[in-house]
């Protein structure tokens, strides 16, 4: 059989508070993931990979640096005349509309179905744009014509402590779908969808514009509402790793995956290349006194000091006498001379002054504005911020954007504060 053509509608414009203040300057999709790479890239090179070159990109908050990335499409071969990759925004569609901000996945949609009626394709690909997976496409879509489905649902198994994250998905033996629940408190299911999905194109247009028709999420009530209404929709489970880091946690979880003997996530591989914007940069520059232990360094580091279990983006400097331990540091991050990080995520272009120790002490106290997203010993620099020498940064703390070192009052931090407060 050969592989139905489809377009691929990537859904990147939600915010993210559970990521803090990484995501306060930008979407989640366009994020760095494993030092060179950004969200994003992981479904662009999934859609060339399985031969997709029709691509939209739907984003909506903070898309700045979205849009950048991505421009015209080339490291992803989309730059084409025909197909190609489509940055698609909202907007208004009539003269004294007071505003156009999409309030789900399927609004989102919705928004641009003149887009999608315009396309050639008669099945669409709908993908979440801050996922971290690699995916051949073409089976999932050839599942879809085989079973003659009006929907298809990617899913694979999760830890059932796990499924409040997740729309829930039964299905019986053949693979139809029986019950969809939307982050279920409890659940006797362990298959959670992925936020993939397969619909025809004509079907999609009618479920998002008939009569009566106002759902505006996939989840919540698009796919339950077809269920109910006696719809063919099927789960098509998918075998390899994929990982949501729509948290903080998460999101370092999945870097320190990166540095296991046998990563589950091979960035690697010659078969299935992530394509990304790369930058100029030089080589890796290891100083005479430098010690690195299991991480990834990226083109345009200076290690002088020690690094161990972390992931270095590019250009990113640490002095000598510094130390960098179980932590994500972000491009053109400069940790300075006799300085400690310790378990902690460091944004672009952030400081760190000589001597200071951020990730400090045994005290792990939640943070005080948001204990649920930090609470495990994590400590956040946002994008810019600049730590003065000398200072202590506890546990769980934040420090917010473009904090500049000449403003802090106090330099002994302690854990679960936010800076500024």
């Amino acid at each position: 059989m050969s592989v139905p053509v489809a377009l691929a509608m990537i859904l990147a414009g939600g915010a993210s508070p559970e990521l803090s203040v990484l995501t306060e300057v930008r979407s989640e999709a366009a994020l760095p993931f494993g030092g060179k790479y950004r969200i994003i890239d992981f479904p662009l090179s999934n859609c060339v990979n399985s031969d997709i070159y029709n691509v939209a990109v739907l984003t909506q908050y903070q898309p700045r640096s979205l849009n950048e990335h991505i421009g015209i499409g080339r490291p992803w071969d989309l730059d084409r005349a025909h197909g190609g990759v489509h940055l698609l925004q909202p907007y208004l569609s009539r003269p004294g509309e007071t505003g156009a901000w999409q309030e789900g996945t399927a609004d989102a949609v919705r928004f641009h179905l003149d887009f999608v009626q315009e396309q050639s394709e008669d099945l669409v690909l709908i993908l979440a744009g801050d996922h971290i997976y690699k995916m051949d496409y073409r089976p999932l879509l050839r599942y879809h014509v085989e079973q003659r489905a009006d929907v298809t649902i990617a899913v694979r198994s999760v830890n059932p402590y796990e499924a409040h994250r997740f729309g829930m998905v039964t299905a019986d033996p053949d693979g139809r779908v029986t019950q969809f629940e939307e982050k279920p408190r409890r659940t006797r299911s362990t298959l959670a969808s992925m936020g993939i999905y397969v619909f025809p194109r004509d079907l999609l247009v009618h479920w998002l514009t008939g009569p009566g028709q106002t759902h505006r999420d996939f989840g919540r009530e698009v796919i339950p509402a077809m269920l109910e209404a006696g719809k063919r929709l099927y789960a098509y489970t998918f075998l390899g790793y994929w990982v949501d880091v729509g948290t903080v946690q998460a999101y370092w979880e999945a870097h320190m995956a990166l540095l296991a003997e046998t990563p589950a996530l091979e960035l690697h591989d010659p078969e299935w290349v992530v394509h990304t914007k790369s930058e100029e940069r030089p080589p890796v520059l290891l100083g005479p006194d430098a010690h690195v232990e299991t991480s990834l360094l990226s083109d345009g580091c200076r290690i002088e000091g020690t690094v161990i279990r972390s992931v270095i983006s590019p250009g990113v400097h640490v002095a000598a006498g510094a130390t960098v331990k179980d932590s994500i540091l972000l491009t053109d991050a400069d940790v300075r001379a006799g300085a400690v990080v310790d378990r902690c995520i460091v944004d672009k272009h952030v400081l760190i002054g000589e001597g200071a120790h951020v990730g400090s002490g045994d005290e792990n106290t939640p943070n005080r504005d948001m204990p649920h997203v930090l609470n495990t010993g994590l400590t956040l620099v946002g994008k810019g911020a600049e730590i003065p020498p000398e200072s202590v940064l506890g546990r769980n703390c934040v420090v917010r954007p473009h904090v500049k070192a000449r403003t802090w009052s106090d330099r002994m931090i302690p854990s679960g504060t936010t800076v500024p407060a």
